[in-house]
C-alpha cells in the first residue's frame, strides 16, 4: 500500500505544479496586458478560465481520495492539507487574472486619458512573489516561504500609493470617474495576487514546521 499510496502523493503533487505554472503564465499575460492595454490577450485569458476551475476540482477530488483510501498521518496528511488550501489559493489566484482581464478589456475600448499609472513596479513584485511561493514548495523551503511573507507589505504600499495618485486623478477629472475607477479595481487585484501568494507561502511554512502562521507578522528578521 505504501509504494501506490506515495505514487498517488507524487502524482498530486506534479498536478499542482502544473497547475502553478499555468497560473504563473497567465499572471504574466495580463501583467503586460495591463501595462500595453491589450484587449486581445484580456479577451483570451477570460475565456481561458474554465481550464484552471477543472484542474481545481480534479486536484481536490484526488486529495480526497487519498484521504479516504490511504488515512495517512503526520506530515502525509499535513501534506494533502497543504495541498487542498495551496489548490485553493491558486485557482483564486486565477480569479483575480480574469478580474485584471475585465478592467484591461473595459479601458480598451474607451477613449485613452493622459493619466496612465505605472504598474510596474507593483506587477514584478506580486508575480516575484508568486514564483517563489511556488519554489518554496517545490524545494521545502522556508527561508523563501518566509521571504515572501516579508514581500507582502511593500506591495501593500504600492497598492496605497496607486489609490492616492488614482484620487488626485479623479479629482482633477471628475467626468472620468467611471474610467479611472477601473485602475482602482486593478490596484486592487494586484495586490490580492500578493496577499494569495503570501497564503501559499503560509501554508508551505505549515507543511515544513507543522505550525500554522497566518496571523504572525514577518519582518524579515530571524
Amino acid at each position: 500500500m505504501t509504494k501506490y499510496f506515495r505514487k498517488e502523493l507524487e502524482k498530486i503533487k506534479k498536478k499542482l505544479l502544473s497547475l502553478g505554472a499555468i497560473i504563473e503564465q497567465r499572471i504574466h499575460l495580463v501583467c503586460k496586458a495591463v501595462l500595453s492595454c491589450d484587449a486581445d490577450v484580456a479577451s483570451r485569458i477570460i475565456s481561458s478560465d474554465n481550464e484552471i476551475d477543472e484542474m481545481e476540482v480534479e486536484i481536490e477530488e484526488d486529495c480526497l481520495k487519498v484521504l479516504a483510501l490511504y488515512q495517512p498521518v503526520a506530515v502525509d496528511l499535513r501534506f494533502i492539507i497543504a495541498v487542498i488550501k495551496i489548490n485553493s489559493q491558486l485557482e483564486r489566484i486565477g480569479d483575480q487574472a480574469v478580474n485584471i482581464a475585465e478592467r484591461v478589456d473595459v479601458l480598451a475600448k474607451k477613449e485613452i486619458m493622459d493619466f496612465i499609472f505605472d504598474y510596474t513596479p507593483m506587477i514584478e513584485k506580486a508575480e516575484f512573489m508568486l514564483k517563489k511561493s511556488l519554489d518554496a514548495l517545490v524545494n521545502f523551503d522556508l527561508d523563501i516561504a518566509e521571504m515572501v511573507c516579508v514581500l507582502d507589505d511593500e506591495v501593500d504600499r504600492m497598492k496605497e500609493d496607486a489609490y492616492d495618485k488614482i484620487k488626485i486623478a479623479m479629482k482633477n477629472n471628475p467626468e472620468r470617474l467611471g474610467y479611472l475607477l477601473n485602475f482602482f479595481l486593478i490596484s486592487r487585484h494586484i495586490e490580492r495576487i500578493a496577499d494569495l501568494s503570501t497564503n501559499i507561502a503560509e501554508d508551505v511554512i505549515y507543511l515544513i514546521e507543522g505550525e500554522i502562521v497566518r496571523h504572525e507578522k514577518f519582518d524579515g528578521e530571524k
